[in-house]
């Protein structure tokens, strides 16, 4: 059994990857509008991971005799100025995703609860992938600089990047 703490604060988290996975799809749909078909890609495959890790958090409160909630979400920005400054914005976010689990983290050793403690780790490890993907991306971004050439093959190779490329390759 989920304590009352724990079961709001996982359902907090539920409502976090939802409105990630939002953030990411309106991302995916501003960088199609503007031809970037690479980075769209790349974004609504981003988004449908939040969802993923959403019901991840879903099954695992219901499965632990808590009740998941679908709550109310915010709605994500529609523009965002530039490909660079929509990377900005998603290091930005997936630090404050890891804040937040890192927070979850702290509540389930406060609760003692090990089982969701343990459960919580596959997000921890995510995370770093997610925070190291960025990374990686904003340090291309900062190669290509004002280059269109070299967003042209940014926005082609994008697609091929994945979290775990990001997390495992080391950098010079």
């Amino acid at each position: 059994m989920l304590s009352e703490k724990l079961e709001k604060a996982l359902n907090e988290q539920v409502r976090i990857e939802a409105e990630s996975s939002q953030v990411y799809l309106s991302m995916a749909s501003w960088a199609e509008g503007k031809g970037l078909e690479g980075i769209a890609q790349f974004m609504y495959n981003q988004s449908d991971e939040e969802r993923l890790h959403m019901l991840k958090l879903v099954k695992y409160i219901n499965e632990r005799g808590g009740h998941a909630y679908v709550s109310a979400l915010n709605a994500p920005k529609t523009d965002f100025g530039s490909f660079q400054k929509m990377f900005h914005e998603l290091l930005d976010h997936e630090i404050f995703v890891s804040d937040s689990i890192n927070e979850l983290v702290h509540v389930t050793l406060q609760e003692k609860d090990y089982a969701t403690h343990n459960f919580l780790q596959w997000y921890v490890a995510e995370q770093i992938e997610e925070e190291a993907l960025a990374r990686n991306i904003l340090d291309k971004i900062n190669l290509i600089g004002n280059d269109k050439g070299g967003l042209y093959l940014f926005d082609r190779d994008i697609q091929q990047i994945t979290a775990n490329s990001a997390a495992i390759t080391p950098k010079a």
